[in-house]
């Protein structure tokens, strides 16, 4: 077993009620939830792996495959919805050369979308890694990736 693996399993006791708090903390530490690690993690707790699999497709925040460096959220609210959300999605797809859902081959983007980021006012809007950009269009999406913004993000 791989050593990170352990320095987070040795905090708990391998109950199955300590599940979700292991795979956080899994998926912090390797960004994703690998599936040796998941395996690990089943047999830790005493749980069949289809369990361990279950529970973390099961909730949205976890993620079994590697993640970008940075982490572009479309916000399809309402709000955005309805102030042109989907064309600031189209737009990222096309600069970023990826689809919703997906992570760039380099592992320096993942593209994805939110119910709701809590910026209704701001709409449309979108997350980029932890910062909040406002009252997006199609044309100030394409300005981050000229070649002065695009270190930026």
């Amino acid at each position: 077993m791989e050593e990170n693996l352990e320095n987070i399993l040795e905090c708990y006791d391998g109950k199955s009620i300590e599940l979700i708090p292991i795979l956080q903390e899994v998926q912090h530490k390797f960004g994703y939830l690998p599936e040796p690690e998941m395996r690990e993690v089943a047999k830790f707790t005493g749980l069949p792996e289809s369990r361990v699999y279950g529970v973390a497709t099961f909730y949205e925040q976890f993620k079994l495959t590697p993640q970008g460096r940075n982490k572009v959220t479309v916000c399809r609210g309402t709000a955005c919805h309805v102030r042109g959300a989907r064309r600031i999605l189209e737009e990222f797809e096309e600069k970023l050369n990826i689809k919703e859902g997906e992570t760039s081959e380099d592992l320096e983007y993942t593209l994805g979308t939110a119910a709701c980021i809590g910026c209704c006012a701001l709409a449309p809007c979108v997350m980029i890694n932890d910062t909040v950009e406002a009252k997006l269009t199609p044309k100030k999406v394409a300005e981050y990736f000229t070649k002065e913004t695009a270190d930026e993000i």
